[in-house]
């Protein structure tokens, strides 16, 4: 199992936390005052699995007194898919930074009031003006990190650093059936548009093909296209290499010392992630009180230090580990960002990778 925190969590597991943070979004809400209507003092968040602290939700509703019911998406086309033809009820919503462009533009999320999120004023000026949001109008910077491998040191003589670990048949046949891709469309076609040489956001049909084409190939040797567990499988030993998100290896490292990660040479993913108001959200003031709670600093860096990932929140940062900011896992040396491509919506291009990514399961 994997322990949440190293300084303050010591003997919880990452298991059992979710299993409480559950807990508390039923028993939260079930121990809604008998007086006051549900929809007022109530918030539904849908968020990555393990993207949270500890103590979060529990702060949030000792602050406030709203409830929170507190679901969990695998990846932004399934968020997107949930949304799309209608907010099922959700206010408060995770996405990554290609999907917030595609929210913008498909009207799945609105605009943020800024004066109910004084807290905005704690992230860092590098991640105020995106390209895919200018001037954090429709998001809230949360976490940012990179994808690459997360694998067993005994297992490899030196570092999987290239992407040949998975694709080139010689070095994938050393691992066949110990092998783990993200079940997410975008990264996997675009680590494969990386290994071929070519941009993760090509609109070169050709180029997608024939990283298609490349994936499938590699199908015979892989165990699992894992829906944002794979750090999972890595730490039972049922696989010996897997493609994830670093923040998931990070917290897997602290458990069992014979695991790494490494973002491979020819270059990988660099993202961010975002606190949104979906459409239609049924509790916008909620929501706006839930975003300013986990922009404030101390709540940020109580995240941060429970899962590992980088924080977009300056003033969270004299809290933070130090051995957080010390690892270049999770804060990457500038020269590794620097290969590295935020996927960005590709537009009615988006067929493409829809189609290969079709043939590729059904392959």
């Amino acid at each position: 199992m994997i322990k949440m925190g190293r300084s303050t969590l010591s003997g919880v597991t990452r298991r059992n936390f979710l299993m409480g943070s559950a807990a508390v979004g039923v028993s939260l809400v079930a121990g809604a005052g008998r007086g006051q209507a549900a929809e007022e003092k109530r918030v539904n968040v849908y968020n990555w699995d393990t993207y949270i602290g500890e103590q979060t939700l529990g702060t949030f509703n000792a602050r406030t007194g709203i409830q929170v019911q507190y679901d969990l998406f695998a990846n932004n086309e399934e968020l997107y898919a949930k949304l799309k033809e209608g907010n099922p009820g959700y206010d408060v919503i995770f996405p990554s930074d290609y999907m917030v462009e595609l929210m913008i533009t498909t009207g799945v999320i609105v605009p943020l009031d800024h004066s109910k999120l004084p807290n905005l004023k704690n992230i860092h000026k590098n991640f105020q003006n995106q390209a895919y949001d200018p001037g954090m109008k429709y998001s809230a910077p949360y976490m940012w990190g990179t994808m690459g491998f997360g694998y067993r040191k005994s297992k490899f003589d030196k570092a999987p650093d290239s992407w040949g670990a998975v694709y080139d048949p010689a070095q994938a046949s050393k691992y066949s059936g110990k092998i783990a891709l993200l079940g997410d469309q975008r990264v996997v076609i675009g680590s494969a548009l990386k290994y071929l040489g070519y941009s993760m956001n090509s609109t070169d049909e050709k180029q997608i093909a024939a990283a298609r084409d490349l994936v499938i190939a590699a199908k015979k040797h892989i165990k699992s296209f894992a829906e944002d567990n794979g750090q999972d499988l890595l730490l039972s030993k049922e696989v010996d290499i897997a493609m994830e998100w670093n923040g998931d290896i990070v917290q897997v490292m602290e458990e069992d010392s014979d695991l790494s990660y490494v973002v491979p040479k020819e270059g990988s993913n660099v993202w961010s992630d975002n606190l949104c108001i979906p459409k239609d959200a049924p509790h916008p003031e909620n929501a706006h009180a839930f975003i300013n709670h986990v922009l404030d600093a101390k709540v940020n860096a109580e995240i941060a230090n429970t899962i590992h990932y980088a924080t977009a929140n300056a003033a969270a940062k004299p809290m933070l580990l130090q051995e957080d900011l010390d690892n270049p896992a999770v804060y990457p040396p500038e020269a590794i960002v620097a290969t590295c491509e935020a996927i960005v919506d590709v537009g009615d291009n988006t067929r493409l990778y829809d189609e290969a990514w079709t043939a590729i399961q059904a392959a």
